[in-house]
């Protein structure tokens, strides 16, 4: 099997590494690759893998992944940048002792050390692009820098989605389109039939970010010809993102919104089964957006935000709805249709139930597991063949 290190910057438990604990999981179940899993700090994603039986280590350096975010200070990102390259000198020593034949960074954070631990190893190096590498999420200079710096460091790319993957620049470096799969399971047993419209149970799963929407949520429902019963906002808080919490806080009760906060919770699945609406409202392109397919697998009717890749999973009004992110009443317009319609929402429901089987977490392996088996082989080939010789591309 392919020697594979992944490498995360950060063991906080966000969508993107939650993704990579599946497909890590599953590489490894299926036997596609024999994985090692490297974090550059301590945090509860290291005794998760290590939970699963995954080799996980903790490299441990002056790198603060806090360091380099945007708004950052010239100086502060800098220091952070340096400290970067020193990390990627010392994973390039565990790449090479440990004989990887290809690194996998995480994160933009996890390419720039890559790409020195790559080198150091004299391995291939893969960029899994988890965010939409846009003007919007970035600003214009760093989106120049990072699809620059993948340019350079990476021999591969692994996107989850195709909105992902326009977004970047790969050039003629070989590219493929590796859902975050989910880990589904069987449908959910003793699902109750869509309620009322009086009774009627709403919820969105995110961590609480203004650009995922909550308060638009919060505001659209308020407009709704028939309220809800209840509101489930259930995800917690990351990145110094308490204040939107707590103007959430402020805003359902301004709206006098039956609203629940569950913080953070590991598994959805169960609010989602007693939901009777999955609302994504992100209010910016979504690079994947899982928990719309977590909501179908559940039985919900979805509403989901586009464009993105929400569009790349619903079919509209066969297996949900899609509204344009940010448009309010848009979105009010989408909840009064499904609120109003028990048997509309059934429909979908089962139909979305039908349309989640595709993104099954082992699918998702075996194209990541071939992709890389690839990678490694032509490199391979490539080396072999010599300076002055050339290997087809994949």
């Amino acid at each position: 099997m392919t020697r594979v290190l992944f490498l995360a910057h950060t063991a906080a438990p966000s969508g993107a590494e939650l993704a990579t604990l599946r497909l890590v999981s599953a590489l490894r179940d299926l036997r596609l690759v024999d994985p090692t899993m490297i974090y550059t700090e301590d945090g509860p994603m290291v005794e998760r893998m290590r939970a699963r039986g995954i080799e996980t280590r903790v490299l441990h350096g002056d790198f603060d992944s806090r360091a380099m975010t945007i708004g950052s200070g010239p100086l502060r990102l800098l220091a952070g940048f340096v400290a970067l390259l020193g990390m990627g000198w010392a994973l390039g020593a565990v790449a090479r002792d440990s004989r990887a034949e290809v690194v996998v960074a995480e994160s933009t954070k996890a390419l720039a050390m890559g790409a020195v631990a790559a080198r150091r190893a004299r391995i291939p190096l893969v960029w899994q692009v988890h965010d939409r590498v846009a003007v919007e999420y970035f600003g214009r200079l760093p989106t120049l820098v990072i699809r620059l710096l993948g340019r350079l460091a990476a021999h591969g790319y692994l996107a989850n989605s195709r909105a992902t993957l326009a977004t970047l620049r790969t050039g003629r470096g070989p590219a493929v389109v590796a859902y975050p799969g989910v880990e589904l399971g069987d449908h959910p047993a003793g699902r109750a039939e869509q309620r009322h419209p009086d009774h009627t149970v709403i919820a969105a799963v995110g961590r609480l970010s203004p650009w995922k929407g909550q308060d638009l949520l919060l505001r659209a429902i308020a407009d709704t010809k028939v309220r809800p019963h209840r509101i489930l906002l259930i995800g917690g808080t990351f990145f110094d993102e308490e204040p939107y919490r707590a103007e959430l806080l402020r805003l359902a009760s301004e709206l006098a919104l039956p609203v629940t906060f569950t913080g953070h919770v590991d598994d959805p699945d169960t609010y989602l089964r007693d939901a009777d609406i999955l609302v994504h409202c992100s209010v910016l392109p979504e690079p994947f957006g899982q928990v719309v397919v977590e909501g179908m697998h559940a039985g919900c009717a979805v509403i989901a935000s586009g464009p993105g890749g929400p569009t790349e999973i619903v079919d509209p009004d066969i297996n949900g709805l899609l509204v344009r992110g940010g448009d309010r009443a848009e979105l009010t317009a989408a909840l009064d249709t499904l609120i109003g319609d028990p048997c509309l929402r059934t429909r979908l429901a089962d139909a979305g139930r039908t349309r989640a089987a595709d993104f099954d977490i082992t699918v998702t392996a075996r194209v990541v597991g071939d992709f890389l088996h690839e990678l490694v082989r032509t490199t391979r080939t490539a080396g072999q063949r010599g300076p002055r010789e050339r290997a087809p591309h994949a």
